[in-house]
């Protein structure tokens, strides 16, 4: 964002999650009106001053953003139902859409209907697929969403780019793989407790190979793609661009948590069969097999290059998990 020019107004929802935390350090350091959506009753304590608590009701098919989006420039649409592991809803699916698919729309139809310029669409790699093998997912891929999260992921973003069309508001979608960084919740964080316990993994035979983003390039990636001129209607793979085989990642997180690795030969193909066996199959594949994205598109199109290298983003995680123990 230009420092010489006038300051724009941004608003972000989901402001006091995991990446939403971190892009509103990120923001700060921008010429920038920052403004974050808080629910009514949740914690916003951690959130730095210099930004404008605005309270607002859950995000669903019914929701009325329109008095909050008057005079913004910018959102950068984080919140989410996310995917749950343990899904206890009877319709999942139905449940997903409630909040990614109507809630989204309604979101940027008011945004649009209130001079919004451009609206940033957080997304997953999910909407390509949940496997590459050895050819890393882009943009260009047909979508290939892999559960009820996803789908309704997908569906968002045709639904945007209607909206897009219909209104003229620019819109920007980016897929990202697994998020990492200080504050990283759901497997990242089990992983970490893993190999903080030193619990031995029969991972030693594995040859996949896997991508990352580090929670600040993510929220650098969104920065540019708030800014730059060439991102509108533009969608985006984001990755650290390092990718690593599961053995790997566990041995750099041993040694930078001075832990052993705890690694232990054993033939993948008896852990699929016993995947099989207790009905696992599919979270046996996600672990054994790779997910790789192809980010060169972001980087030759918009010149973004990641701020942090991912050896810096392990470090700057695991320094924060130690000071949890």
């Amino acid at each position: 964002m230009n420092p010489n020019s006038e300051k724009s107004s941004v608003f972000i929802t989901g402001a006091t999650g995991f990446v939403g935390s971190s892009l509103i350090k990120r923001l700060l350091q921008e010429n920038v009106h920052l403004f974050a959506a808080v629910l009514d009753g949740e914690d916003a304590g951690h959130l730095p001053r210099g930004v404008g608590l605005v309270v607002v009701k859950p995000l669903s098919e019914s929701s009325d953003y329109s008095s909050v989006l008057q005079n913004m420039d910018i959102v950068i649409h984080l919140a989410a139902r996310v995917h749950i592991m343990q899904d206890t809803a009877e319709e999942p699916l139905l449940e997903f859409r409630k909040v990614n698919l109507h809630g989204t729309e309604r979101l940027a139809l008011q945004a649009a209907q209130a001079g919004v310029k451009r609206l940033i669409f957080m997304s997953t790699i999910g909407v390509n697929g949940n496997l590459t093998g050895n050819k890393p997912f882009t943009e260009s891929d047909d979508p290939n969403p892999h559960n009820a999260y996803s789908v309704s992921k997908l569906e968002a973003e045709i639904g945007l780019r209607d909206i897009s069309a219909k209104t003229g508001m620019e819109v920007v979608i980016v897929r990202a793989p697994l998020v990492y960084g200080p504050g990283n919740p759901g497997n990242f964080l089990s992983l970490l407790r893993t190999v903080a316990k030193g619990i031995p993994l029969p991972l030693a035979s594995v040859h996949n190979q896997k991508s990352f983003l580090y929670v600040d390039n993510l929220t650098d990636a969104l920065v540019c793609c708030a800014t730059h001129s060439r991102a509108a209607g533009q969608t985006f793979l984001v990755s650290d661009g390092e990718d690593i085989s599961t053995p790997k990642l566990i041995l750099q997180l041993a040694i930078a948590l001075d832990r052993p690795s705890r690694l232990i030969p054993f033939p993948p193909s008896l852990m699929r069969l016993a995947g099989k066996l207790i009905g696992k199959s599919s979270a046996v594949e996600r672990l054994l097999g790779s997910l790789t994205v192809d980010s060169s598109k972001i980087r030759r199109e918009l010149g973004w290059v990641p701020p942090f290298m991912m050896e810096q983003g392990l470090l700057q995680t695991v320094a924060w998990f130690r000071k949890q123990l």
